[in-house]
């Protein structure tokens, strides 16, 4: 079996975030390694001529830790060692950068299915984390059954 000292699994709020939530830290566990859960609070970037309140983006960032916090506390297993890591940007670029800034083995993350007119405007965040990533990238198949959490 593989062995990783830094797991990141990146977390987007939805069922099929927490699947991957678990399918990490299995793996953090057997590994002994340290799990960093990242969430990228998406925020508008200086292209779209969106204002922004000064305090805004510690506003949000905030609020998704809280939420990611109560989430891990209730899905992880408590002898597992996990960093919370929220960050603001763009998801794709986010992910990548906190694998090298963190130094992580291995990202454990979900592709959100995204077909046809949608994938071809917007892209995949899947993808070009694959692309760019310093380390392996461990891809979910998004499953529409699974539901978001609120």
């Amino acid at each position: 079996m593989l062995k990783y000292s830094k797991i990141m699994c990146t977390f987007e709020f939805d069922g099929d975030s927490t699947a991957a939530l678990l399918l990490a830290s299995t793996l953090a566990k057997e590994s002994d390694a340290t799990l960093y859960i990242l969430h990228i609070a998406r925020v508008p970037t200086h292209d779209m001529d969106v204002p922004l309140p000064f305090d805004a983006k510690p506003r949000w960032e905030k609020e998704a830790r809280d939420k990611l916090e109560q989430i891990v506390r209730s899905t992880l297993r408590v002898d597992v060692n996990h960093v919370i890591e929220v960050r603001s940007g763009v998801p794709d670029l986010g992910i990548v950068h906190a694998a090298e800034d963190l130094g992580v083995d291995l990202i454990v993350m979900v592709t959100h299915g995204r077909h046809g007119l949608e994938h071809l405007l917007l892209g995949s965040v899947t993808e070009h984390v694959i692309r760019e990533a310093p380390c392996p990238v461990l891809v979910l198949h998004h499953t529409p059954t699974r539901t978001a959490i609120v």
